[in-house]
């Protein structure tokens, strides 16, 4: 099995990506955006997208999408050939697809919108955190997408405020001070420490 960066020698595949897709949605009786096999030949055209190949033969995919003006970056259409589910092939084709993401678009939020209980346990092993639609992209070429789902009408009543989706985050820059603050903490610890043993050793030699 091998998990690479697409490019326009994959495209021969758009089709039977785009067939899978669909076929997935009808079985989890669950709302998708369409995807045209043009599209996802674009994606794979401009290296925005990870295919899973079992020699020649598909196995899975994924694909990046760039939102407000480079802002936020989504990994959408997670997709695992049924003959090849089962076997941990989605964690794989996730991992790769968002670290391709952070690498290619470092200052971009990476986010996910996603009725897939699996894809949400994916997507908070990563670093995601659920979200509010009000923290995601405002722009409205991504949520025009979302008209050919099924609960498309959902989204419309409640104003784009919720759906029966969840919304999901990774903001790196967040991680990095969350990170960088528990560094901070566990070097004041340390010198904390040192500084008291010290002034223990001081204290007894003084008593003697």
């Amino acid at each position: 099995m091998e998990i690479v960066i697409a490019n326009k020698s994959h495209t021969k595949y758009a089709e039977i990506i785009c067939e899978t897709i669909a076929e997935s949605a009808k079985v989890r009786g669950t709302g998708i955006a369409k995807r045209t096999p043009e599209y996802i030949a674009t994606k794979m055209g401009n290296g925005n997208a990870v295919i899973a190949l079992d020699g020649d033969v598909f196995a899975g995919f994924c694909y990046i999408e760039l939102w407000g003006h480079g802002k936020f970056v989504a990994n959408s259409g997670l997709i695992v050939h049924p003959n090849y589910r089962g076997k941990g092939l989605a964690k794989k084709i996730k991992h790769k697809v968002f670290e391709h993401s952070r690498t290619k678009f470092p200052d971009a939020k990476v986010f996910s919108i996603t009725t897939g209980l699996a894809v949400m346990k994916l997507n908070s092993d990563l670093g995601y955190k659920p979200v509010t639609f009000s923290e995601l992209t405002d722009d409205q070429t991504f949520w025009d997408g979302c008209q050919t789902c099924q609960n498309y009408d959902v989204l419309t009543r409640t104003n784009r405020k919720m759906c029966l989706c969840t919304g999901m985050l990774y903001d790196g820059k967040t991680k990095e001070k969350i990170e960088s603050k528990k560094i901070k903490e566990k070097v004041f610890k340390r010198l904390k420490h040192i500084k008291e043993t010290m002034f223990l050793k001081k204290a007894k030699k003084t008593k003697k």
